[in-house]
């Protein structure tokens, strides 16, 4: 994947890894989103002296490990098949000796406790800076360097991986916050990502939910060069945990599952949408929210809506909580007249 030269160094007894003195140290970035892998790539040290192969998932992640030398393991926790969790797991049962650093961007409190309690290192959250990087090899005393890489570019197979990792970040931030605000644990989503016709988005939203009926707010962003709106769709079945969680004293009636309803989106869009402004360091306003539907079918939700798009980029996140029956799709909508700036930006973050 990265076309740079390596350069053997000798490398100090006390950086804590003398057993690759005089060779580039074998390093394992494992994340499902190859342009994760190249942010983080890009984040290492200019001058480290390493080797690195890459895995999509904790499969693939095991598999190389155990065929493979591999001393640093960069690990992302939310993947398809096998997660980072289940990877920490299986490295403690099978008394595998890596030195691990979770990189993701679920942030929550709980997420950090549990890999630290699973044998990492150190957490980082994406996107993972390069001064805190740095700073972190250097106090685990893993610091040898590389030689810098060449500059890339985003091939455009690449973009759709890109446009997952840039949600992905997004909304793990708004997860964290969701969490502190239920005192739960929130299952972060693999977001979906499609260019769709809106003529066929009634019936991907009948599709992407998971009940028969449900609710939805809409709210509208523009900045940057960006537009569209972002859907947070809501299951009925939902409403009664949800209350119980944030201890909701009033009666689930009518008003009471509108308040529900508007803090949910509140918290979920506004977290998530700033969370994409920062990445790309521009500014996003957000219009005021919209109900586009209560106690209706998915396939009837956009009935109301008053967009006039003949396409859109569509990024789908399911987001669930631990052990509780809570479903909720947050779906953001970019406007076709978008997709060129998106893909700049994205460019931008990458370089």
């Amino acid at each position: 994947m990265h076309s740079a030269k390596y350069r053997c160094r000798i490398i100090k007894k006390d950086t804590g890894i003398a057993d690759i003195i005089g060779m580039s140290i074998p390093i394992l970035i494992c994340d499902d989103s190859s342009f994760a892998q190249k942010q983080l790539f890009k984040a290492l040290p200019e001058d480290w002296d390493v080797n690195p192969s890459y895995a999509k998932n904790g499969h693939e992640a095991l598999l190389a490990i155990k065929n493979n030398p591999v001393k640093i393991l960069f690990l992302d926790l939310n993947m398809p098949e096998m997660d980072g969790y289940e990877v920490l797991a299986a490295l403690q049962k099978e008394n595998i000796k890596l030195r691990v650093i979770v990189v993701s961007g679920d942030i929550q409190a709980e997420a950090h406790k549990r890999v630290m309690e699973l044998g990492a290192l150190e957490f980082l959250k994406k996107p993972v800076d390069k001064d805190e990087l740095k700073a972190t090899l250097e106090k685990l005393g893993l610091h040898p360097y590389i030689e810098d890489d060449d500059e890339e570019t985003i091939e455009s197979d690449d973009l759709f991986d890109a446009y997952r990792e840039v949600t992905n970040v997004a909304m793990g931030q708004a997860a964290s916050l969701l969490a502190n605000v239920l005192e739960a644990f929130v299952v972060m989503p693999i977001p979906n990502v499609n260019m769709i016709e809106m003529t066929e988005l009634q019936m991907a939203i009948g599709q992407v939910t998971e009940s028969d009926r449900l609710s939805a707010v809409c709210q509208g962003f523009i900045g940057g060069g960006l537009a569209g709106e972002a859907m947070l769709l809501f299951s009925d079945s939902s409403y009664e945990d949800i209350a119980q969680m944030i201890k909701y004293e009033g009666d689930l009636d009518d008003v009471g599952e509108m308040e529900l309803l508007m803090d949910l989106a509140n918290v979920l869009i506004g977290a998530c949408m700033k969370g994409v402004a920062e990445q790309f360091d521009i500014n996003l306003s957000l219009s005021h929210p919209v109900i586009l539907g209560r106690h209706v079918a998915g396939e009837d939700i956009l009935k109301n809506s008053a967009n006039t798009w003949k396409s859109t980029l569509a990024i789908d996140m399911h987001i669930g909580i631990e052990n509780k029956n809570i479903n909720v799709n947050l779906l953001l909508l970019f406007t076709e007249d978008s997709i060129a700036r998106f893909n700049e930006l994205i460019t931008y973050v990458a370089a």
